[in-house]
């Protein structure tokens, strides 16, 4: 018995020896790859529909493409490179033909909408100076407006000063009318007629001058008034014509305005290519599909 049990002690080492070796074997080299792990290599198969699609896609996106803030000139180099690249990648694939109409009506779209985006250019280089101009005009402005009431003030405190004058007169005669009348049956009643009326002749004719000039005064007063604002409305109004001017250019500087052309330009090269793929491409080309070579993937 003792004997049986070594041989089956050694077998069972031996089993599991074996068992050892086809696990590290199978740690090795690894399970089978599944099916589809082998598609994993094969490279996608595209027609030439999918590359004019992809195309088409990526034309619009540049046509839309909104640029964030002024100076927006900055990004005009950078889209129309971006559009050239898409356009290059579209003419160099093995899928599609194109024609010299192609590449003359690219060259013409292209070039209408850099000279654009070059006029957009030069006017954002014009508005930055007209900034600099709008804050020249509204220091001018201001300057005007506090030349204006330092010289309105003035004529104001001329005017009020003049008034006191003569408001301090008419008091001074209204009163002096109002003695000669209590004369008339006061302890001075003893005066003659004669003289009574001489004085109060005499006050009346003052009053009535004073009271008349200081109505003068005020109209004098109006009349300077509203030359002096004539004389400052003069001055300020050729400078708010220009503020007005320079307003409207920096916010026509600060909007986006390449985007209906840059949007135009993409949307003639779209029709391009559905021009050319519709002369070109053979009917037998639509239907197959054929393998790329790294084009547009």
């Amino acid at each position: 018995m003792g004997y049986q049990s070594r041989i089956k002690s050694s077998r069972n080492t031996a089993n599991k020896k074996t068992r050892s070796l086809r696990e590290k074997s199978k740690t090795k080299k690894g399970y089978p790859r599944r099916l589809g792990g082998q598609n994993e290599d094969v490279k996608p198969v595209i027609t030439p529909a999918e590359i004019v699609e992809l195309t088409l896609k990526r034309l619009h996106t540049l046509g839309a493409q909104k640029f964030g803030s002024s100076p927006f000139s900055e990004h005009f180099t950078r889209w129309l490179a971006n559009v050239e690249v898409v356009l290059g990648e579209f003419e160099g694939c093995s899928l599609v033909f194109v024609d010299e109409l192609f590449r003359v009506e690219c060259t013409e779209t292209l070039n209408a909408v850099r000279m654009q985006l070059e006029e957009r250019r030069r006017k954002e280089v014009i508005a930055e100076q007209e900034t600099k101009n709008l804050q020249y005009c509204r220091v001018a402005l201001k300057q005007i407006n506090i030349d204006y009431a330092i010289a309105i003030n003035a004529l104001k405190t001329q005017k009020n000063r003049e008034i006191n004058r003569l408001s301090c007169s008419i008091d001074q005669l209204k009163s002096d009318q109002d003695r000669i009348i209590r004369l008339k049956t006061g302890f001075w009643r003893g005066i003659s007629k004669k003289e009574r009326e001489q004085k109060e002749f005499a006050v009346m004719q003052a009053l009535n001058e004073a009271q008349a000039a200081l109505e003068l005064t005020v109209l004098n007063f109006k009349a300077q008034q509203k030359v002096l604002r004539e004389q400052f409305d003069h001055k300020r109004e050729p400078i708010q014509k220009q503020i007005q001017i320079f307003q409207k250019k920096v916010q026509e500087a600060e909007t986006d305005g390449s985007l209906e052309e840059r949007w135009f330009a993409c949307e003639t090269l779209a029709d391009i290519i559905n021009g050319v793929m519709q002369r070109k491409i053979p009917d037998t080309v639509d239907s197959k599909k054929f393998e790329p070579k790294n084009d547009l993937v």
